[in-house]
C-alpha cells in the first residue's frame, strides 16, 4: 500500500486543480450555460467548478462519438491494435493513480486507502484486462449442409452512451468503457454530477494513450437534463447505467420514445446474507457481514444490507457487528487510519437518517448509531448503525438504503432463510455461510441473485459476470459477457 501520511494528503489535496471541463472529440470543451460547484462530503467546501452540460453539449457529444464510429479508424482497427491503446490507458492510469485515488476521495468521500488500493486497482485491471482479451476472441462458423457456409460474425454496435453513479466512479465506468472500446464500439460518458472529475480526468488520459479523437468524450450534467437527453438520443445505439431502479425505469421509457436503443440496467439491491450455525468460522462470517455493510460507507447496490441468521446464534452474531461498529474508525477520508469516510453528501446523509427514523417507528430495535458524527467538521458523516428485530415488511428491511445500515433478521429453518432471502424485489446478490456442500448448491440454486457469494463476501474477479436478476437490472458488466452488451451477432448464409 501506498505510503503517503495524512498531512502529506492534505497538502496535495490544497494543491489539487481538477478540470471541469467537458471532454468531447479529443478536447476540453468548457460548455456553453452556467457551470456548477461540486462539494467535497469531508468538509463541505467546494472542489470545483464544472461545465454543466445542456442538449446542445450531449448533441456535440454524440455527434463526435458518431462520426468516430461512422467513419473513423477505431472500429475497423485490428482488435490487438485496439487493445494496445486499452493497456496503454491502464499504464497511465497507473502513472496518475496518486492524483486519481485523491480525486475520488476528496469528490466522493471514499477512505484514501480504498481509493487508492480497491478503486484504482479495480479500474486499471479492468482496462488491462479487456485489453488483453481484444485480439482473443472468435467468431463462429456452424456446422451446415456441405452445399452452404454460415458465419455468425459479432460487430460492434455503434455509439455506447454510459450513465455511472457516484459511489465508485471509476470503477463503474470503466466496467462499461473499457469492455465497450474493446468490441469498437465508440462511447459517451456521463457521471454523477456528485463525482464527475476523476471520470473527466480519465478521458483526458485516453485521449493522451492514443485514442482517437470522438471515441470516448465525457460529459458532465444532471440526469434529468444530460442524462435524459442521451437516452433519447437517436444517435445512441446502447445504453448502459448504473443507478437506482427508479432512473433506471426512466430510460427503458427513454429508450421506446426513441430509437428503440438497447438499454441494460444494473439497478439497487438489498442483498441478504445468511449465516447458518455451521458456519465454517462464525467470528469471520461475522466480521465479514460488519466489513460488507460498512464498506464505502453502505453505499454500494451489493452491499449485505439486511442480515439473515439463525435465532439459535442471531445474539452472538449481532453482539460481534455491534462491537465492530462501535470500534471503527469514521474520519476524514484522507486519513490513511480511516475506515469509514463521508456519505456523498449533505442531501444523501439526510435520505439514509430518514431510513433510520422509519425503522425507530416501524420499532425495529437500535443497537449502535443512528445518528451523524464529525458535524464540526462540516463533512457528511455518519455513525455505523445496527438495527435488530426487524420484520420482514418493515421498509428497514424492503428499501434500498445505501448507507452504512444493517438490518437484522433471525429464522429457524432453511426453507425461512431462503423464503426471506428471497422476499424482494430487488436480485442483485447474497451470501450464504455454512460448512454442509449440499446446502451450499441446494441454496445457491434457490436464491434469486446475479451473484451468490459462499462463506465470503464481495469476492471475484474479471473473469466473471456481474449484474443482477428481477429489479436489479438485466444484462452483465465483468468478463467476455460483457461484450454482449456492446455487439450485434450478423448471420451470413453464403450458399455454394
Amino acid at each position: 500500500m501506498l505510503d503517503v501520511t495524512h498531512e502529506e494528503w492534505l497538502r496535495r489535496a490544497k494543491s489539487l486543480e481538477p478540470s471541469g471541463a467537458h471532454h468531447i472529440d479529443g478536447v476540453d470543451e468548457p460548455g456553453g450555460g452556467a457551470g456548477y460547484a461540486v462539494v467535497s462530503p469531508r468538509d463541505g467546501q467546494v472542489l470545483a467548478e464544472v461545465a454543466d452540460a445542456g442538449a446542445a453539449e450531449v448533441d456535440a457529444a454524440v455527434a463526435a462519438a458518431r462520426r468516430a464510429f461512422d467513419a473513423g479508424p477505431w472500429p475497423r482497427l485490428a482488435p490487438a491494435d485496439r487493445g494496445r491503446v486499452l493497456l496503454r490507458i491502464a499504464d497511465l492510469l497507473e502513472e496518475r493513480r496518486e492524483e486519481l485515488a485523491l480525486t475520488v476521495s476528496l469528490e466522493m468521500g471514499k477512505p484514501i486507502t480504498d481509493a487508492y488500493g480497491i478503486e484504482l486497482r479495480a479500474a486499471i485491471s479492468t482496462f488491462r484486462w479487456y485489453g488483453q482479451l481484444a485480439d482473443k476472441l472468435t467468431d463462429e462458423s456452424p456446422h451446415t449442409a456441405p452445399d452452404a457456409l454460415a458465419l455468425v460474425t459479432s460487430e460492434p454496435a455503434g455509439v455506447v452512451g454510459a450513465v455511472v453513479p457516484w459511489n465508485f466512479p471509476l470503477t463503474l465506468a470503466s466496467w462499461k468503457v473499457a469492455p465497450a472500446l474493446a468490441a469498437g464500439c465508440t462511447v459517451v460518458l456521463k457521471p454523477s454530477e456528485n463525482a464527475p472529475l476523476s471520470a473527466l480526468l480519465l478521458g483526458r488520459l485516453a485521449t493522451e494513450a492514443g485514442l482517437p479523437p470522438g471515441v470516448l468524450n465525457v460529459v458532465n450534467g444532471n440526469g434529468p437534463v444530460a442524462g435524459r437527453a442521451l437516452g433519447l438520443h437517436p444517435d445512441v445505439d446502447v445504453l448502459a447505467f448504473t443507478g437506482s431502479t427508479a432512473v433506471g425505469r426512466h430510460f427503458l421509457r427513454y429508450s421506446a420514445d426513441s430509437n428503440l436503443k438497447r438499454v441494460w440496467l444494473e439497478l439497487g439491491g438489498k442483498s441478504p446474507n445468511i449465516i447458518l450455525p455451521d458456519a465454517p468460522d462464525l467470528a469471520r462470517a461475522a466480521a465479514t457481514a460488519a466489513w460488507g455493510i460498512f464498506f464505502n460507507q453502505g453505499e454500494m447496490c451489493t452491499a449485505p444490507s439486511r442480515l439473515l441468521v439463525h435465532s439459535s446464534i442471531a445474539e452472538q452474531v449481532t453482539e460481534a457487528v455491534v462491537a465492530r461498529a462501535r470500534e471503527l474508525r469514521v474520519g476524514d477520508p484522507l486519513d490513511p487510519a480511516t475506515e469509514m469516510g463521508a456519505l456523498v453528501g449533505e442531501s444523501h446523509l439526510e435520505r439514509v437518517l430518514g431510513h433510520i427514523a422509519t425503522g425507530l417507528d416501524e420499532g425495529a430495535r437500535l443497537r449502535v448509531g443512528g445518528g451523524r458524527t464529525l458535524a464540526e467538521s462540516g463533512g457528511s458523516f455518519l455513525r455505523p448503525t445496527v438495527f435488530d428485530r426487524v420484520d420482514p415488511g418493515m421498509r428497514l428491511s424492503r428499501e434500498e438504503i445505501f448507507g452504512p445500515v444493517l438490518s437484522v433478521l433471525a429464522f429457524d429453518d432453511l426453507d425461512e432463510a431462503v423464503r426471506l432471502a428471497n422476499a424482494t424485489e430487488y436480485g442483485l446478490a447474497a451470501g450464504l455461510w455454512t460448512s454442509d456442500l449440499s446446502t451450499a448448491h441446494k441454496v445457491s440454486r434457490a436464491l434469486k441473485a446475479g451473484t451468490v457469494w459462499v462463506n465470503c463476501y464481495e469476492e471475484g474477479d474479471l473473469t466473471v459476470p456481474f449484474g443482477g436478476v428481477k429489479q436489479s437490472g438485466n444484462g452483465r458488466d465483468k468478463s467476455v459477457h460483457a461484450l454482449e452488451k456492446y455487439t450485434e451477432l450478423k448471420t451470413t448464409w453464403i450458399q455454394l
